[in-house]
């Protein structure tokens, strides 16, 4: 019983703290969570004992926040954190082999300023582009549970609102990004198609702003989304996918080219060097 009213008032405490919060206080916010006990068991225990490879570093061992300008028109959503990659470093994807293959794809697109990353303090900026995750902790053999993911889905949701006034694309990557994407979605004031759209890489569905009155979650100063939102499907750029070939650079460049033009970002002609 205990754990679950700490649980809860961490929900709470963070529901109330975000309501008039900037996208920075946001993520200040999300930093202190602790609303699921195995996830912060997890990633202490790891940034705790960490691995031989990264024995001098100081883990992060927190909920990472999202990554990128607060006026993003393009929003890439994917379950990131991992153990000794953003739960060392601190920022999404930076650190691992997933990062290096999403990050090489926006420079050569034009939305990132440089290929690699590698820590938070190494100079990369993004280009009308944000990084977030559905799951703001490592976890467990990177796979959260469904009540992980919805105990988080308030901060996603908190994230699309402060985003409204300039979002306009959303790449989603993966399945189970996609998902926890879409109900998120639609509590920030979008209507979402029912059944719900399948995943699938280069999925593209347009999402127009909710016909009745704003979620309960929408605060009433700020009123309901009045733009549409394309969002696109893409495999993850995790090891298994990029390995086997399932998801290939020139793959992932092509939607984030398509994402970056339905939101109004300049982008680099393809160049063709990579397959």
């Amino acid at each position: 019983m205990e754990g679950t009213q700490g649980r809860d008032s961490d929900l709470a405490e963070g529901s109330r703290l975000a309501e008039g919060s900037s996208l920075t206080d946001l993520d200040e916010h999300i930093t202190g969570c602790r609303a699921c006990p195995r996830l912060v068991e997890w990633r202490e225990e790891v940034a705790r004992t960490k691995r031989a490879a990264f024995a001098d570093w100081t883990y992060w061992g927190r909920p990472v926040p999202g990554f990128g300008p607060v006026d993003a028109s393009l929003l890439v959503v994917g379950l990131a954190p991992a153990a000794h990659g953003a739960n060392r470093t601190g920022r999404m994807f930076t650190g691992d082999r997933s990062g290096d293959v999403l990050y090489a794809a926006l420079h050569d697109v034009g939305l990132a300023s440089r290929a690699t990353a590698v820590s938070a303090e190494d100079g990369l900026e993004l280009y009308g582009v944000r990084i977030t995750s559905p799951v703001h902790c490592a976890p467990p053999a990177n796979k959260p549970t469904p009540g992980e993911r919805d105990t988080c889905r308030p901060w996603l949701v908190r994230e699309l609102e402060l985003l409204r006034p300039t979002l306009r694309a959303v790449v989603v990557l993966g399945a189970f990004g996609w998902q926890a994407a879409l109900p998120a979605l639609a509590e920030a004031g979008w209507a979402v198609p029912r059944p719900r759209p399948a995943f699938a890489h280069g999925a593209r569905v347009t999402l127009r702003p909710s016909a009745g009155p704003p979620a309960e979650s929408l605060r009433p100063s700020e009123g309901p989304p009045t733009e549409s939102l394309d969002v696109l499907g893409c495999f993850h750029v995790s090891q298994r996918n990029t390995f086997t070939g399932r998801l290939t650079p020139a793959m992932l460049r092509d939607v984030l080219r398509t994402a970056a033009e339905a939101a109004g970002l300049p982008t680099l002609p393809d160049a063709g060097q990579y397959a």
